[in-house]
């Protein structure tokens, strides 16, 4: 068993759901944020002690009660002239207990965060803690593994590095890309939309107004018209931007004509776009057809598009490790467009397929953590 492997099996059997997925049936069934099972210190600790035995500096920065990111650096052998940062996610999506449980398979590692992302976290980190045990320790060049918290809720982790006034010259988020180097991924915008009605009796909805019926066909529109619009956008690396109305609710019962309807959407956006542009386009696409319906946006934070040159010296270096020529994209969003908006150009890179992330039996390629280790310290390595 390689120290990455072995290490991500210890990072899958410490539970890390993010208290953003906690029970909210009373307040005996939501556990605190430094329980057992919620809440990433758990994690974060571990990763901390294991850090520190290599001799990497350990700073935790408080984000939420009871929830740290972890900061491990590596200095320089001289004055520190660029950083680069090595950024995964210490907490999971929920989960019932026994998948904290490793379990291997013909080559592949199972288990809640194989992939998503403590496989990332066990090569960002056991590449660095050997870079630190080896003679080749960079002259210039400082290295910062970010351990970020509330990547798969609100991404608080790295809003409160960004609003630190931390500075890199790269980062490289670790999430599942196949050990592909990304460097656009598309923003997610979540919109309620209410139409208004006026309530009446079933056995005379003409006395009423039905929100529902007027709901639907500002389903077709944002699912027809809307949706044709936007695959007219194109994006070299993303394709096009999208919507997907994914969630409705109205009516209280079939003998009464219903007084409002909701539906929540998802919008995913291109770089360059706005929540205020998304907002004007898609209340001008009702006007039009004299459709009503309130708009609001359901995101705790904005959640944007993210695009980083791939002309960036840094970023050219890091193809040339992972034997990549051209950039790649990506359609989920993650903590990169955070870190990006803060200063700090961005790309996406880790081990396994977000085909897998989530999922009741998430697993991870060994052979393909152990390379992204490798790819990751040689990356390190030639840094001056």
């Amino acid at each position: 068993m390689t120290r990455t492997e072995k290490l991500l099996a210890e990072l899958i059997a410490l539970p890390s759901v993010n208290p953003g997925f906690a029970p909210v049936d009373g307040a005996a069934a939501r556990p605190t944020p430094g329980s057992q099972q919620f809440g990433e210190k758990n994690v974060a600790d571990f990763v901390a002690a294991k850090a520190a035995q290599a001799g990497l500096e350990i700073e935790f920065q408080t984000v939420l009660p009871g929830r740290s990111n972890l900061l491990a650096r590596l200095l320089p052998q001289n004055k520190i002239q660029q950083t680069i940062l090595l950024a995964p996610h210490l907490d999971t999506v929920g989960a019932e207990d026994a998948r904290f449980i490793p379990r291997w398979k013909n080559g592949r590692l199972h288990g809640r965060g194989a992939c998503d992302t403590k496989g990332s976290v066990a090569a960002m980190l056991t590449a660095l803690c050997e870079l630190a045990e080896s003679p080749s320790r960079p002259l210039a060049t400082q290295i910062v593994f970010a351990g970020l918290v509330d990547e798969e809720h609100a991404q608080a982790g790295s809003r409160a590095l960004a609003a630190s006034g931390f500075a890199a010259d790269l980062a490289i988020v670790g999430e599942p890309t196949r050990l592909e180097v990304v460097t656009a991924h598309k923003g997610s915008l979540w919109l309620h939309l209410e139409t208004p009605g006026k309530a009446a009796h079933g056995a005379t909805p003409h006395l009423g107004k039905n929100a529902i019926h007027e709901m639907a066909r500002v389903v077709d529109v944002l699912e027809t018209e809307y949706a044709a619009q936007l695959r007219r956008r194109h994006h070299k690396l993303l394709g096009s931007a999208t919507v997907n109305v994914g969630q409705i609710v109205g009516g209280t019962q079939p003998n009464i004509v219903p007084a409002a309807c909701q539906i929540t959407i998802d919008r995913r956006t291109l770089p360059g776009e706005t929540d205020a542009g998304i907002f004007r386009e898609i209340t001008a696409q009702l006007r039009q057809r004299n459709l009503r319906a309130k708009i609001s946006n359901t995101k705790l934070a904005p959640a944007p598009a993210m695009e980083t040159s791939a002309e960036l010296p840094l970023v050219r270096q890091l193809f040339a490790a992972a034997g990549q020529t051209r950039p790649a994209g990506v359609h989920y969003f993650c903590d990169a467009a955070v870190l990006s908006a803060g200063g700090m150009p961005a790309v996406v890179f880790g081990p396994g397929d977000i085909a897998q992330a989530h999922t009741a039996d998430e697993w991870i390629s060994l052979a393909q953590l152990e390379r992204a280790k490798n790819l990751l310290l040689k990356f390190l390595k030639s840094l001056s």
